[in-house]
């Protein structure tokens, strides 16, 4: 029976202190295969553990909890304090409603600067960035994300705008003095309503995906995919900025190739480029980063930092405004900018079938940069973020604000932190500061409309530098992964080349592909015992491992499935023949004087004795021995213990390959037995119709040295004569 050795104190918890103190413990109990544990643990059938569809469908239709998960507010609102919580977020509002004073204005540049990369006037910028918090207010379940533009998702954006609404489509004759100019009013108008077509459309699929519990999507963006596509978006927005450094008009080609054709009219337009326009540029960034290097270099003595494009912009507008450089220099400039909130309009669905994979594409980015946002504060806080309503809050936001042509937005990263670090503990703290920035949006606009874009796109140039820096990623991968080393180059190739949307989607199959190709190139070994333990490693990479006489234990690093079920056989077999020349070789017999007329047919059907004392021959005839035809063994083996501790599920090829193995090796007396099977393994090896009479649960153990323990009592001691393994037997 299970039970500790007699020294051992009666409580668990004596135990536990006493093998703390001592660091080491030892366990008495039966071998368990998995017949008996099922007896002594009582497993639950299946259908006990897994509720059937009708019983789930009752479940999730329940009306309380339809409304308590659909409006995580029903949570914790109710139970608001406004002594523990109400004062904190009032003043983290506050904060970072102030941050949006430097941020009135900076949000407000920040925001036009991002409607810069989504290609779209400034003001639609301001909008994305007053709707949506407040209906994260009611959906979300992350206490401290501030929603808004972002970089990435404007870039996006942008390409579609861009692509669907070219200059050249929009161009008309100027008939004072017979030349062309491009109809700006109607060319931002309709690209308005596909940026705001686009962003309802992801929020949708977005809200599909939540409601069907797809949360987990985000998972399959691992972190160098993500860090490569950002790195990648910030060159596709360099490329589109680099119009408004240098005063220029490029075309904008669309489908694949399109950054290089782009790039290249761009180097074909420098002669024509506007110097006032690249002298506004080059101080601009010139002050930028001198004055970001310097905020650098006093931050630790500075209780705020220095709001370096506050500064920058002020200066440039009052500059822009007394010399009059949109008028003497022609330097464009942002132009008028509402003061007032426009009405919502329903968005042109016609549209919604030219941008589904942009629109894809975008719910999928934006999620992956909320959850994993969102989680890094709940593990810090120590609550739970729900990435299923999360996914679903998102595409609300999105939803919502496409109506009020906003464009895509997710978790700002800078003001999320300054919402946390200023004492934050619910979204109410967003609720504040998008009282102030309305505010700030009604009044604080028209001061800006001198404001040359050259130092927009200038500051967004600047804020780039941190995406650039994840090259950087390059040679630290190098070092730790090359899988993953080149899952970052191929999804910034893609991404480069193939644009946003179709270079996430080949950025994602080849992430997948890279883990099928793992799964199908595992490591094979056979595992040795270190002797005075119940720990089994394998013999080629440990010196003190030693194989159990008679006992071969077989090994694959990963799940045995379809797609590698033919390589775990082929592998078995090598390793089984290493066994057999190990064995002659190590003085178990004489290859010299080896008749290997047993080995009667092979593969390829011929008739073959091995009589050639080369070990690389007889090496090459043993790969070649089908399992079918060994006869009977000449060695000392009698068990194979195939451990698939590391199998998470087994399909019904490698079911099949399985039972096949079982069959072939007892043909020539070989027992075959499974080790540290996981409960759903044996669940889909039942489900497979895996037993039978030939092959029982009692073949199936616990752990490798359970497997061991049986094949020893099964097959009499003298099997470890030469070596001793830690056996404990009842």
């Amino acid at each position: 029976g299970n039970r500790m050795d007699a020294t051992a104190p009666n409580s668990d918890s004596d135990f536990i202190s006493l093998a703390l103190k001592h660091g080491n413990y030892r366990v008495e109990r039966t071998v368990l295969n998995e017949e008996r544990l099922e007896e002594v643990t009582h497993r639950k059938d299946y259908n006990e553990t897994h509720p059937s569809l009708t019983k789930k469908l009752k479940d999730s239709l329940r009306l309380k909890r339809c409304a308590l998960s659909g409006f995580p507010v029903l949570y914790w609102l109710p139970k608001y304090s406004l002594w523990d919580y109400g004062m904190p977020d009032l003043i983290s509002g506050i904060s970072v409603g102030i941050m949006h004073l430097p941020q009135g204005m900076t949000l407000l540049v920040s925001c036009m600067a991002y409607a810069l990369l989504a290609s779209l006037p400034p003001v639609f910028g301001l909008y994305s960035s007053l709707y949506p918090p407040l209906i994260y207010l009611f959906f979300g379940t992350s206490r401290h994300i501030s929603i808004g533009t972002f970089t990435v998702l404007s870039i996006m954006v942008g390409s579609v705008t861009e692509t669907l609404a070219p200059d050249t489509a929009f161009i008309i004759n100027n008939g004072t003095n017979m030349t062309t100019e491009v109809n700006n009013t109607a060319r931002d108008l309709y690209r308005v309503q596909v940026a705001a077509a686009t962003t309802v459309l992801s929020g949708l699929i977005q809200v599909v995906l939540g409601m069907v519990k797809f949360g987990f999507v985000g998972t399959y963006l691992a972190e160098p995919l993500v860090r490569a596509y950002t790195t990648a978006a910030a060159v596709h927005a360099v490329i589109g900025q680099i119009k408004y450094i240098f005063g220029i008009s490029p075309t904008r080609f669309s489908g694949p190739l399109s950054l290089v054709y782009t790039f290249g009219h761009i180097c074909s337009l420098l002669p024509q480029t506007h110097l006032p326009t690249l002298v506004v540029s080059a101080v601009s960034i010139l002050c930028l980063v001198a004055a970001k290097e310097l905020n650098a270099f006093l931050r630790p003595k500075l209780p705020v930092p220095i709001p370096v494009e506050l500064i920058t912009i002020v200066s440039a507008t009052l500059i822009s405004s007394y010399t009059h450089l949109s008028s003497n220099y022609t330097i464009p400039v942002v132009g008028e900018i509402p003061s007032g909130l426009s009405s919502p309009c329903m968005p042109d669905v016609s549209l919604f079938r030219q941008v589904i994979g942009d629109a894809f594409a975008l719910a999928i980015v934006g999620y992956a940069i909320s959850i994993s946002l969102g989680k890094t504060f709940a593990l810090k806080h120590g609550y739970k973020v729900d990435s299923n309503q999360e996914l679903l809050a998102l595409g609300l936001c999105n939803m919502v604000g496409g109506f009020f042509k906003c464009f895509a937005v997710c978790p700002s990263m800078s003001r999320s932190i300054i919402q946390e670090s200023t004492g934050g503990k619910t979204q109410m703290a967003s609720l504040a500061s998008a009282v102030i920035v309305l505010v700030t949006i009604m009044k604080l606009g028209p001061l800006f409309q001198e404001l040359p874009k050259a130092v927009l796109a200038s500051i967004v140039l600047v804020n780039l530098k941190s995406m650039f820096k994840q090259c950087s990623d390059i040679v630290t991968l190098w070092r730790r992964s090359k899988i993953d080393l080149m899952i970052w180059l191929v999804t910034l190739v893609s991404t480069l080349l193939l644009n946003l949307d179709m270079g996430l989607a080949a950025s994602i199959a080849f992430a997948l592909l890279s883990v099928i190709f793992r799964t199908q190139m595992p490591t094979y070994s056979i595992l040795g015992n270190i002797q005075g333990t119940e720990i089994y490693v394998d013999i080629e990479t440990h010196d003190q491992a030693r194989e159990i006489p008679g006992i071969t234990i077989f090994h694959s690093s990963a799940t045995v499935y379809f797609a590698n079920a033919d390589l775990y056989l082929e592998a078995l077999k090598e390793k089984v023949c290493s066994v057999i020349w190990d064995f002659y070789l190590k003085g178990g017999g004489d290859p010299e004087n080896m008749s290997l007329g047993w080995l009667s047919e092979l593969q390829e059907g011929d008739t073959t004795t091995l009589g050639s004392s080369s070990e690389d021959t007889l090496s090459q005839d043993l790969e070649k021995v089908s399992l079918g035809s060994l006869g009977k063994w000449t060695w000392d083996i009698h068990s194979i213990i195939l451990d698939l501790s590391s199998a998470n599920f087994i399909d019904t090829v490698a079911i099949k390959t399985v039972r096949n193995i079982f069959q072939d090796f007892s043909e020539i007396d070989v027992d075959i037995y499974l080790a540290g099977c996981q409960t759903s393994v044996v669940t889909q090896l039942e489900k497979g119709g895996f037993f039978s009479g030939s092959i029982t649960k009692q073949q199936l153990f616990v752990t490798v040295h359970d497997a061991v323990l049986f094949c020893h009592n099964n097959h009499g001691a003298r099997t470890f004569t030469q070596y001793e393994p830690f056996l404990v037997c009842n």
